[in-house]
């Protein structure tokens, strides 16, 4: 397996305080992996440094061959842009667009052509099963559909690595499990690479990898299915 992502002696604080503590780590290509731990143990600091969200106070984070703390912050939100998803605990869509303008929004900033980039977000929102909500605004979706629109925002720019913070922690138990198996079906049909911070211990097992952390550190790595 290609290693997507690499991160090297990580670490943030707060203050006084110690968040992460040197983490190193490594993200395969289409691979799930799952961040567990109790709370405050730096899960959500880890995936926002990852993510390029933070800056961390020392270390590196290579992604899609690129040292991404090298580049300024223009360059890096360009990248960021370009080849990172994001799907949060709170879908984030705008209350005045469409689904489909939502989706369409972040290639729209990439710069790539209208007409195509409104083609991708139609299928997109179709693999999702979300023809029927197009024109729909987000006030006029469940927050099941909601966050499947968020979904395919992330993935309309064809990102390298979707990283997701809490993405079940807002829905009821049957739209969790919905959005569950969807990560499964994109990383089948699109050898999609995930990193999902999560609370859900059923989520968390069903990933190939569950990384654990405690004190702002990788405690355990632990392959949930060997091959």
């Amino acid at each position: 397996m290609n290693v997507l992502l690499k991160a090297a002696n990580l670490r943030r604080a707060y203050g006084n305080l110690p968040v992460l503590r040197g983490i190193n780590l490594e993200i395969y290509s289409g691979e799930i992996v799952s961040i567990v731990g109790a709370s405050g143990a730096g899960k959500s600091t880890l995936l926002h440094i990852m993510g390029t969200l933070d800056r961390p106070d020392g270390g590196q984070v290579q992604l899609a061959g690129q040292d991404v703390f090298r580049l300024n912050d223009r360059q890096l939100a360009r990248f960021r842009n370009e080849r990172i998803g994001f799907v949060f605990q709170f879908h984030n869509l705008l209350p005045e667009f469409t689904a489909l303008e939502n989706v369409c929004l972040p290639g729209f900033i990439a710069g790539r052509n209208e007409r195509e980039v409104r083609e991708r977000a139609s299928e997109l929102l179709n693999t999702l099963g979300l023809q029927e909500r197009l024109d729909h605004l987000p006030s006029q979706m469940s927050g099941g559909e909601q966050q499947r629109t968020a979904v395919a925002r992330a993935l309309i720019n064809q990102p390298a690595i979707v990283f997701a913070d809490e993405p079940s922690g807002n829905l009821d138990s049957r739209n969790a499990e919905e959005l569950h198996k969807l990560f499964f079906d994109l990383r089948q049909d699109f050898g999609q690479t995930f990193v999902i911070v999560t609370h859900n211990e059923h989520l968390a097992e069903l990933a190939d990898r569950m990384l654990t952390i405690r004190d702002g550190q990788i405690e355990t790595d632990e392959r949930m299915f060997t091959e």
